[in-house]
């Protein structure tokens, strides 16, 4: 069947918008009359990123569940109420076949509104253990597309399909494109590379490690490429104004990841669910660090579903101070654990995520 009016709910981080985004153009290039409209949260990336992608938002003024009693539990319950309110009108005015949730705080009400109305609804989980609005959701929605095994520990088990994580598309090309990105960075065919990423917005820990390891990756005999992130940039442009090694490269974003994935020999990095996916399609060896300051520790258990199938390496974030680079030298200089690590990870990649997806949503309209 078309799809001809469909809502994507959800948002919060990059981590749900980028699958949300990849998820519409898919349906687009399926059906490129329909309607797609999404929801988010008030304040949050959407708001800012979809627009951008040239899709249609609406804002719901819903907020996380506060940690501690007090104030923010009042407003908390009068935001609800009223975005479930404003969420049933918005269902009710787009009429639409199918409601999606990529998880984040806007995909409860959305998907609450339009399951109760009937419509057929399905909901992508990205990680590894599930967030607390999508398993709420579960009972309701007719599909459950996850990237990992063993979810059935959240949801129950007839609605589960492992898709995986939708990927930027360009990333499938990144494996052709080495002389281009050799000279992107201004490197040479002989040397190795670490890359280090902390994702868009950069990740405090691993920044301040690697700046305190100036010394060391100076004299380590292989290439550093730096993502800080835009928050850290200037201050580490100006900490190593005298003192930068010619082999460390900074940069406050990368916009060709296709490219530093292709020069990159071990990539250190955070354990969100689309790096992973990523990595995995990449078919990188990485050093994980996962970030403690999300819900539930749920990077840990993203990375530790790696590590488990000797498909990464992980190193907590309280214990990365003079360790993370050493051992990240000392794995990419290891060409033996390098092959076992790529080959391991890249049996875990899911190409076809965003596809599968979508398939998903056809089915649930027939």
């Amino acid at each position: 069947m078309k799809i001809e009016r469909v809502i994507i709910s959800g948002g919060g981080t990059g981590g749900h918008i980028f699958p949300a985004l990849a998820i519409a153009n898919e349906i687009g290039k399926r059906n490129p009359d329909a309607k797609i409209l999404f929801v988010g949260a008030l304040g949050r990336m959407e708001m800012e990123k979809v627009p951008a992608a040239g899709y249609q938002i609406i804002g719901l003024p819903v907020m996380g569940f506060p940690r501690k009693p007090g104030l923010k539990m009042f407003t908390f319950f009068v935001r609800l109420i009223k975005s479930a309110s404003m969420a049933r009108k918005i269902v009710k005015d787009f009429k639409p076949q199918v409601a999606i949730g990529v998880g984040g705080y806007a995909s409860g009400p959305l998907l609450r509104a339009a399951s109760a109305k009937g419509i057929p609804t399905l909901i992508q989980e990205q990680n590894s253990y599930a967030g607390i609005t999508n398993k709420l959701l579960s009972k309701k929605v007719n599909t459950i597309c996850v990237a990992y095994d063993r979810m059935e520990r959240y949801f129950p088990s007839d609605k589960i399909t492992i898709t995986g994580n939708p990927v930027r598309e360009n990333l499938l090309q990144s494996k052709s494109n080495k002389k281009e990105a050799l000279e992107f960075f201004g490197l040479t065919e002989n040397d190795k590379v670490i890359l280090v990423v902390g994702g868009s917005l950069g990740a405090r820990s691993i920044n301040n490690t690697v700046l305190n390891s100036v010394k060391e990756i100076g004299k380590s005999g292989v290439q550093l490429i730096w993502q800080t992130g835009a928050i850290y940039y200037d201050r580490i442009q100006k900490e190593l104004e005298n003192s930068k090694p010619e082999n460390l490269q900074i940069h406050q974003f990368i916009s060709r990841m296709d490219l530093a994935y292709s020069v990159a020999g071990v990539v250190i990095s955070r354990a969100g669910a689309g790096t992973i996916s990523e990595l995995c399609l990449v078919g990188k060896p990485s050093v994980l660090v996962p970030s403690p300051n999300v819900a539930e520790d749920h990077q840990t258990k993203n990375a530790m579903a790696l590590v488990e199938k000797d498909a990464a390496l992980m190193i907590k974030d309280d214990e990365i101070e003079g360790r993370l680079i050493r051992e990240a030298v000392q794995l990419i200089n290891d060409e033996k654990k390098c092959k076992v690590l790529s080959e391991k990870i890249q049996k875990l990649a899911k190409p076809d995520a965003t596809k599968d997806i979508v398939d998903e949503v056809e089915k649930i309209l027939h």
